[in-house]
C-alpha cells in the first residue's frame, strides 16, 4: 500500500477508475454479444440490438475507455453483420 499521502489518494482514484471502466467494458462485450446471437438466430431484432451495441461502444470510445479506431471497427462489424439478416 502507498505510504505517502498523495500516493494514497492516487490509488483510491485508480480503484475507482477500475471500476468504472470494468462496468463499460463489460456492458459493451455484452451488447456485441447479444448482437451476434441475434445474428446468429437470425432474428429480425439484430438491427435494433445492433443500434444499442453501437451507442454504447460509442460511450466507451468518448470516454477513453476503448480506443476510438477499435470502437469504430466493432461498430462496422456489428452493422455489416447486423444488415445482413433481413
Amino acid at each position: 500500500m502507498a505510504n505517502h499521502k498523495s500516493a494514497q489518494k492516487r490509488h483510491r482514484q485508480s480503484v475507482k477508475k477500475n471500476a468504472r471502466n470494468r462496468t463499460a467494458k463489460s456492458a459493451v462485450r455484452t451488447a456485441i454479444k447479444k448482437v451476434r446471437t441475434a445474428v446468429a438466430a437470425k432474428e429480425t431484432t439484430a438491427k435494433d440490438l445492433a443500434r444499442t451495441a453501437e451507442s454504447a461502444i460509442a460511450k466507451a470510445a468518448a470516454k477513453g475507455i476503448i480506443n476510438k479506431k477499435t470502437a469504430r471497427r466493432q461498430i462496422s462489424r456489428i452493422n455489416s453483420a447486423a444488415a445482413k439478416t433481413k
